[in-house]
């Protein structure tokens, strides 16, 4: 602990600086610890005193002589007129915080702890930020402590704010739907409040909780941005405000609904933590901070030290109509073309013969399986398969026997008279996990699956929205908040009695995909579409938070179940390969051709699984009709690149496409490797690459002449170093 507090204090990573003022000890108005820099690394010879000088601001007119400042949580009682970043009152009262930096600690040269007490409020707030050395990745967490005698109200703890530099002008959020998910949504920054808010109980599809904010000029390969995620999977809020003072801010953090959180005397909340990363290099830049991160601190081991596995998934093959039979013979087809992980979706459990009943009932249908799952797993692991299978634990059909044995275990609006009737979604309704026995009862089943069969990887779903997230046990108060918490703790008890299991987290798709729950599951299921030309678009903006190994990403049926669109397979395996790849398509009705090309995709993707799995992210600049990236290695001795024609060429010709990323000194041998025969109307760059040795300086400066392709079709170099 600082002995006596300084007016500035200075975190470093590989590639960034922050600085923090804590100037507001002093004389004058006090306030909180604020930002003061974070950005680019700052040498030796730049001071924070350099910082605060050229940041001087001046009297605004109509305006207070001193503003109040983005502090880390701005206050109303500093008299901060946009929105306060911890807002509490004691039954209306003691709402006003005013607090005084009490304490800074500094965690050797790259974290801080800083405590800040509020005598008004009576209460305490802790904020930790660090930078992660290698990935330049900012965690910012805001904690908040009831030091008074009474209950106190909160119904906002925010993360940390983050000051945002006036020419970072453009913001970059999410928005989508099921089946079209991580959409970007650009705006031009304006005066007031760019607002997001979901209150979907988890991450939901329309609303990804990132946002990334940067300059008009900022491309793919060039120009300053933040990036800012929220890990948590649950309510959430985003605000993005540029005040009339000329200054802006990014502040996110838990949504509350009414009444929700409330702290007892010596109680604590802590907000889900806000992982940052800020670039003067491109967006890809920023997304390969973020890879980084994840990769050396999120990602469980027992997952890095093998490859991922691919998938062949059952849902699209067989619906809920299932038998031994056909389920052995899909695996034969299966392991015939590659795959080395078989899942056994929906339709498995107690009278689930359809989506509106058996849901709770987690025990194999004898009807269906007479000996229970064995036969089946010992089928696919003589076929060298691993075996996954499909639950949605938190989720509860009404003609289920666990719901007629206890309607009390669900969430719904309230208790008492007049309350809201129950709002059935899919036939389903929602299981309070807060409730001790509700989590004994999951865990029991899943445990006993786990104890009695070989079963290595869960597809873990969550196919409603938490509309009614009041529980009974807790007097009908709403428990987003604590439901969100006992996932994580349901999960973690399962994976701390059956360490080696993988699971898949997905809600209907990409519904919840965020740092939160990727610290209790191994892969994302990045939606439910399957549509390659979809799966592009969807791909993309996952890709700027993510990496490709956690990116469930599956070769579909030739005709899409959800857009009805037919598409080549070599167009669907080309998209598929560069995620964590798996097939989900009838392959007792495909043709011998359309298989013929399908194992062949699954060895490319084997080949080069570990450099797509481990490699740094380049998207390139394409227009609305392309979609075109590479990943290149760490040491650039290698690479893969997608060029995707969406929908057919704007001139007679097409453009270049130019290789970012690589070392441009050096020589590398170029090659199309998929797809396999690729075709062209006349003589072009397909009959003349494949083996030439060309300089990274000429691929990246000129570039590929690209061949006359038709609409919904790909190509994907190889780029070796010489």
């Amino acid at each position: 602990m600082s002995e006596q507090i300084q007016p500035f204090y200075t975190v470093h990573s590989l590639h960034c600086s922050l600085v923090l003022d804590c100037r507001g000890t002093g004389e004058g108005i006090k306030h909180g610890p604020a930002i003061l820099y974070w950005g680019a690394r700052l040498g030796p010879e730049t001071t924070p005193e350099m910082l605060a000088l050229l940041g001087t601001r001046q009297e605004a007119q109509a305006c207070m002589p001193e503003e109040s400042p983005i502090a880390l949580s701005p206050e109303l009682g500093a008299g901060f007129q946009g929105n306060a970043g911890i807002q509490v009152h004691r039954d209306g009262g003691q709402w006003a915080s005013y607090s005084q930096i009490e304490s800074v600690i500094e965690d050797g040269n790259d974290a801080l702890t800083i405590v800040s007490i509020c005598l008004a409020t009576q209460i305490k707030i802790t904020h930790r930020l660090a930078l992660d050395q290698q990935s330049d990745v900012l965690t910012a967490t805001t904690e908040l402590t009831n030091i008074g005698d009474s209950t106190l109200w909160v119904d906002q703890c925010s993360a940390p704010s983050i000051p945002v530099p006036m020419h970072y002008n453009k913001i970059l959020g999410f928005a989508g739907r099921w089946g079209n998910e991580f959409q970007r949504q650009s705006v031009d920054r304006f005066m007031g409040t760019y607002l997001r808010e979901n209150r979907s109980g988890r991450t939901s599809h329309d609303s990804f909780p990132g946002v990334i904010l940067h300059t008009e000029q900022t491309n793919e390969g060039a120009g300053a941005a933040y990036g800012l995620h929220l890990g948590w999977s649950g309510n959430h809020q985003i605000r993005v405000e540029e005040q009339f003072v000329g200054r802006a801010y990014a502040q996110m953090g838990e949504l509350f609904l009414p009444g929700e959180l409330s702290l007892e005397p010596n109680e604590s909340y802590c907000s889900p933590t806000l992982y940052g990363a800020s670039t003067q290099s491109g967006l890809s830049s920023l997304s390969q901070c973020f890879h980084r991160y994840i990769r050396s601190n999120i990602i469980d081991s027992r997952c890095t030290e093998k490859p991922r596995p691919v998938h062949f998934n059952t849902w699209e093959a067989m619906y809920f109509e299932l038998s031994l039979e056909r389920l052995c013979t899909l695996a034969d087809e299966a392991a015939a073309l590659g795959a080395e992980r078989f899942v056994l979706d929906d339709g498995w459990f107690n009278n689930r013969r359809s989506d509106s009943a058996g849901l709770g009932d987690w025990f194999v249908d004898e009807t269906v399986f007479p000996q229970g799952l064995s036969p089946l797993i010992d089928h696919v692991q003589a076929k060298g398969m691993e075996f996954g299978l499909w639950v949605e634990p938190e989720m509860v059909n009404p003609d289920s026997d666990l719901y007629r044995a206890h309607p009390d275990w669900i969430l719904s609006a309230g208790v008492g008279l007049g309350a809201a009737p129950l709002l059935l979604a899919r036939n389903q309704l929602v299981l309070d996990l807060t409730r001790p026995e509700v989590q004994d009862y999951l865990f029991n089943c899943i445990h006993g699956l786990l104890s009695e069969y070989a079963i290595g990887y869960f597809k873990w779903d969550m196919n409603r929205a938490l509309y009614q997230p009041g529980s009974a046990h807790c007097e009908g108060r709403a428990v987003t908040h604590y439901q969100t918490l006992a996932l994580y703790e349901l999960i973690a008890r399962i994976r701390s009695a059956h360490p080696t299991v993988e699971i898949e987290s997905c809600a209907s798709g990409g519904g919840r995909a965020d740092f939160g729950i990727l610290a209790h599951t191994d892969r994302i299921w990045t939606s439910d579409t399957n549509d390659a030309l979809d799966r592009l678009r969807i791909q993309n903006g996952f890709s700027l938070f993510f990496p490709a190994e956690l990116m469930g990403a599956h070769v579909g049926p030739k005709d899409c179940h959800i857009t009805g669109r037919n598409i080549d397979m070599a167009t669907r395996a080309g998209v598929a390969m560069f995620g964590y790849m798996g097939i989900e398509a009838n392959l007792l009705t495909m043709e011998e051709s359309e298989k013929t090309e399908l194992k062949a995709a699954v060895a490319l993707h084997k080949q080069h699984r570990e450099l797509i799995h481990s490699g740094d992210l380049v998207r390139l600049e394409s227009g609305d009709n392309e979609n075109s990236f590479g990943v290149v290695s760490a040491d650039q001795d290698e690479a893969l690149f997608s060029y995707a024609l969406l929908d057919s060429h704007r001139n007679s010709a097409p453009g270049r496409l130019c290789f970012r990323g690589l070392d441009p000194d050096a020589q590398y041998e170029i090659n199309i490797v998929w797809p396999r025969q690729p075709t062209s109307i006349s003589t072009s760059i397909l009959d003349v690459i494949n083996g030439a040795v060309i300089s990274g300086d000429a691929l990246a400066n000129f570039g590929v002449q690209l061949p006359i392709m038709l609409p919904q079709s790909l190509l994907i170099f190889h780029l070796q170093k010489r």
